[in-house]
C-alpha cells in the first residue's frame, strides 16, 4: 500500500496524483463499451446474446417463472429470512422519505404548484456473474416502490445460465415482474434502446464496474442515470490510537474485496496505528476467498496517510469525497460539522461500512469518484421527476406583466413581450 506523510513537502501532489491515476482508470473503459452499446443498439437480442455468451456463459436472456420459482426454493431460509430483516428496514427508513407536493396562492390569485410524479419504467441494474448483490435489489427497487414506480426491471447478469437464487427471492419479494439474465454495457444499452423482447425504460440505476459505469454515462440523455457515479466502491477510515487496527484493516479489506478498482484509504496522526493495521491488512488479506480481488484493489489504489492536523485532515476528506466514510475516533463530533464531501458517514467504532451495505436501512447505492461533491446516494427522489403548473389570474398578468414587458424587451425578446401585451386589458 502506498504510504504519504503529510509532512512531506510534495504530499499534496501525491495524493492529488494517486486519486487522478485511479480516476483514468476507472473511466479508461469507453472506447469498447460504445462499440457494444452500437452494436445492440444495430442487432438488439442478437447482439446481447452475442455478448452474454462471451462474457457471462450464458445462452438464455430471459429466464422463465418455472426456472425463477425453483432458484429461489433451493434458497437456505436464513438467507431468505435475513433479505426480509433488510426488506423491512430499508422500506421503513425510505418510507420516511416521501415528498410532499406544493400550491401557492399569491395575493393576486395567481397559483403555482409544484407536483411530484413517478418515473414511469425504471431498469435496476444488480451486479452479478461469479457474485451477486441481493441486498443491492433492495437497495435499489425499494426507493422506487415507495415513490410509485409501475413498471421495475431487474438487469442482473448470471454465471453459466442460472442467476443467484438470493438475487431472485430478494427481487419476489419486491413484486419484480420483468427479470432478464443480462449484464455490463450491452444490458445497460438493451434497457436503454430496448430490444424485441425488452421494452426500454426511462430510467436505469445501480451501482457497477468501470464498464457499466461508462456505459451508463454513454447512454444519458437518451435514457435517465442517477445524477452521480456509481462505479467501483470505495471506503476512507479516519482513525486515532483509540483505534483496533484489527477492525480497521478488517474494514479496508471488505471495501477491497468488491472490485480491483475499489479504493481504500486510512488516514491517521497515530504512526503506530499506520504501521499495525498495514501488517494486519497483509495477514487478513490470506483469510477471504477473494484474496486476489482485494490484494489488487490494495496494492494498486490502497493509501495510508499520515496526517498531523485536524484542519488538514478535514480537507483531504473533502477532496477524496468518498464515497463510504468511517469515523473510527473517539472525538468523531469534531470533525463531522466540517465534513462536506461524502456518500454516507459511519460515527464511532461500531459503525462499520459492511452494516450499512446490508440491513442499517439507509442506502448503500452512494457517489463515487469524487461525485460526493456534488450529488447523493439514492433515495426516494431518484425516482420522481417533478412538474410545475401555473395558472394566473386576469389581476395578476396586469399587475405583473408590465415588468416583465420590460426584462423581455431589455433581453431583446419582442416576441415575449408582445404575447404579454396583448393579454393585458387596454386601459
Amino acid at each position: 500500500m502506498k504510504i504519504l506523510n503529510c509532512k512531506n513537502k510534495s504530499f499534496d501532489h501525491q495524493l492529488d496524483q494517486l486519486l487522478s491515476i485511479r480516476k483514468s482508470k476507472v473511466q479508461s473503459s469507453s472506447i469498447s463499451v460504445v462499440n457494444i452499446i452500437k452494436d445492440v443498439k444495430k442487432n438488439g437480442d442478437k447482439a446481447l446474446l452475442k455478448y452474454e455468451k462471451r462474457f457471462n456463459k450464458n445462452s438464455t436472456i430471459d429466464p422463465t417463472k418455472k426456472q425463477i420459482l425453483k432458484l429461489i426454493k433451493s434458497l437456505d431460509k436464513d438467507v431468505k429470512k435475513a433479505i426480509d430483516i433488510a426488506y423491512n428496514r430499508i422500506f421503513k427508513f425510505h418510507s420516511l422519505q416521501k415528498v410532499k407536493n406544493i400550491s401557492y396562492t399569491d395575493k393576486y390569485k395567481n397559483k403555482i404548484e409544484y407536483k411530484y410524479l413517478p418515473i414511469e419504467s425504471v431498469a435496476i441494474y444488480v451486479p452479478g456473474s461469479t457474485v451477486s448483490y441481493p441486498s443491492s435489489v433492495l437497495m435499489n427497487a425499494i426507493p422506487a416502490i415507495v415513490a410509485g414506480v409501475k413498471r421495475i426491471v431487474m438487469i442482473n447478469p448470471s454465471y453459466k445460465g442460472k442467476q443467484n437464487p438470493a438475487v431472485l427471492y430478494a427481487a419476489k419479494k419486491c413484486k419484480i415482474k420483468e427479470i432478464y439474465s443480462i449484464g455490463g454495457p450491452a444490458a445497460i444499452a438493451a434497457a436503454a434502446y430496448g430490444t424485441k423482447k425488452i421494452k426500454k425504460v426511462n430510467k436505469i440505476i445501480g451501482p457497477g464496474n468501470a464498464y457499466v459505469a461508462a456505459a451508463k454515462k454513454e447512454v444519458f440523455g437518451d435514457v435517465g442515470i442517477e445524477g452521480m457515479t456509481a462505479g467501483p466502491s470505495e471506503v476512507t477510515i479516519i482513525g486515532d490510537k483509540y483505534s483496533d487496527p484489527v477492525w480497521v484493516a478488517s474494514d479496508l479489506i471488505g471495501q477491497a474485496e468488491h472490485d480491483p478498482l475499489a479504493q481504500c484509504i486510512l488516514i491517521s496522526k497515530d504512526k503506530k496505528l499506520i504501521n499495525k493495521v498495514k501488517l494486519e491488512v497483509l495477514s487478513q488479506l490470506k483469510e477471504i476467498p477473494r484474496e486476489s480481488i482485494a490484494r489488487k484493489s490494495i496494492m494498486s489504489n490502497g493509501i495510508l496517510m499520515f496526517v498531523s492536523s485536524e484542519k488538514k485532515i478535514i480537507e483531504i476528506i473533502n477532496k477524496i469525497a468518498p464515497e463510504h466514510l468511517e469515523l473510527n475516533i473517539k472525538n468523531y463530533k469534531s470533525l463531522l460539522s466540517k465534513i462536506n464531501n461524502a456518500g454516507s458517514i459511519c460515527l464511532g467504532k461500531y459503525a462499520v461500512m459492511a452494516m450499512t451495505d446490508y440491513n442499517i436501512g439507509s442506502n448503500h447505492v452512494l457517489p463515487t469518484n469524487g461525485s460526493a461533491k456534488y450529488s447523493s446516494g439514492i433515495s426516494v427522489n431518484e425516482f420522481y421527476k417533478r412538474i410545475s403548473y401555473i395558472n394566473l389570474s386576469k389581476k395578476g398578468i396586469e399587475s405583473l406583466g408590465p415588468s416583465v414587458i420590460t426584462l423581455a424587451n431589455y433581453e431583446g425578446l419582442v416576441g415575449h413581450a408582445s404575447s404579454i401585451k396583448k393579454r393585458i386589458r387596454r386601459k
